[in-house]
């Protein structure tokens, strides 16, 4: 079984608050980790994917609870949202009495798009939101996982510990980072990645809204795939989907909800030029998904392909901002572009300054491809550290104060 950072947290957790929903997309782990909680910790468990349970928790919460007593582990919680309000009672009850309510429910849910709203009115300073997500690589390879930081020494110690190959590197980004095609063998990823989304995908959508066109929505996840690691335009999408702009955002909400993709913000402060593009950038959490949807379905089309760019943008952004997903810290990144088309990948606004990350899909770079790091963005905090994030094999300095580093260093 591969030891997941987030477990950690999922503990913290628990000996804080009375109830942790653990959140994240389907199949990134949360029934493993649930399972292993209930050995380790001597939860009850109880899975709303059973029919029977589902339909006993929809008609009769008080009874379903009373027959699944805390301490209890309640998996897929979105099916009988009723029960929160009950859940609430119940702790309650135990803190008017005088005595501990702390970890009585563990509950996850892979709809935050229904869920949430459940949350927000029952569980209102109940309840920790631990939200998880694909493998990371220090997952995958065993070693410890840390907030990234833009610290040359501990860069490259990290990138010691572990190398990837200019092809390997492809090859894992077009596999992806979901558990079960790292762990079955004879499971290929096409087909984990068709069935996801067939069987995932289209049901919980259809659970959540009413799709009358499923061939469209088909076409707006492939474009939106394509589309990883660009600025979100919903005009655009609108327009080459063949549907109206609301329905566009209303797809792309559900997306986000369904933690498929998620949005990344522009970087500005009061000191930036009202030139500063608004829109946030999209990115797939998962590549291989994104790889699958937009039918890149080979190493050799991948890496002479249009979106090799793209996906190597979105696998570094990712695995930087799952470091602090995993240790459950707010996220400290943005991307830049002003309008003269000057763009920084990744601005971290960290310790009173901010540094600068470009992730790029080669070894050695020239002027070009570093003259906007070079010359700084407008910012009310003084510049540290710059970085280009690569498929270099060892850190080496580009120029100056700008180093080239591993992508194994995260």
């Amino acid at each position: 079984m591969i030891e997941r950072t987030i477990y950690r947290q999922i503990l913290h957790s628990i000996s804080l608050r009375p109830v942790t929903l653990i959140t994240g997309a389907r199949q990134v782990g949360k029934t493993t980790l649930c399972l292993k909680l209930r050995d380790e910790q001597s939860y009850n468990y109880v899975s709303l994917r059973n029919q029977k349970e589902r339909s006993l928790a929809r008609s009769n919460p008080s009874t379903f609870l009373d027959m699944h007593p805390w301490p209890l582990i309640i998996d897929e919680v979105q099916y009988a949202p009723n029960l929160l309000e009950y859940i609430e009672s119940i702790i309650d009850d135990r803190k008017v009495q005088g005595e501990d309510n702390k970890g009585m429910y563990v509950l996850t849910g892979s709809q935050a798009y229904k869920l949430m709203d459940g949350v927000t009115d029952s569980l209102a300073g109940r309840v920790s939101i631990v939200n998880m997500s694909p493998l990371s690589m220090s997952e995958v390879i065993g070693r410890v996982e840390v907030p990234f930081n833009l610290n040359l020494d501990e860069n490259i110690q990290r990138s010691k510990d572990y190398n990837l190959s200019t092809r390997q590197f492809f090859e894992r980004v077009l596999h992806g980072m979901y558990p079960e095609p790292e762990v079955e063998e004879n499971l290929t990823t096409e087909e984990f990645y068709s069935d996801y989304v067939e069987t995932y995908i289209n049901r919980d959508v259809t659970e959540i809204i009413n799709i009358r066109n499923k061939e469209k929505f088909h076409i707006f996840l492939q474009l939106v795939a394509s589309l990883t690691g660009q600025e979100l335009n919903y005009e655009k999408i609108s327009s080459d989907v063949g549907v109206d702009g609301k329905t566009i955002k209303e797809w792309i909400s559900v997306l986000i909800a369904g933690d498929i993709i998620h949005l990344l913000q522009p970087y500005s402060d009061r000191s930036t030029s009202k030139r500063v593009v608004k829109r946030p950038k999209l990115y797939f959490w998962d590549t291989g998904l994104a790889c699958y949807l937009a039918r890149v379905l080979d190493v050799d089309s991948l890496m002479a392909g249009y979106l090799k760019g793209a996906m190597t943008e979105t696998f570094m952004v990712n695995e930087i901002l799952k470091t602090y997903r995993n240790a459950k810290m707010e996220s400290p990144f943005y991307y830049y572009r002003d309008g003269n088309n000057k763009e920084i990948d990744l601005v971290m606004v960290k310790d009173g300054k901010i540094s600068l990350i470009e992730c790029k899909s080669g070894i050695e770079f020239g002027w070009n491809d570093i003259k906007a790091m070079a010359h700084g963005i407008p910012s009310q905090y003084p510049i540290g550290s710059k970085c280009v994030m690569c498929l270099t094999d060892r850190p080496y300095p580009i120029k100056d104060d700008i180093y080239a580093l591993p992508v194994t260093s995260i």
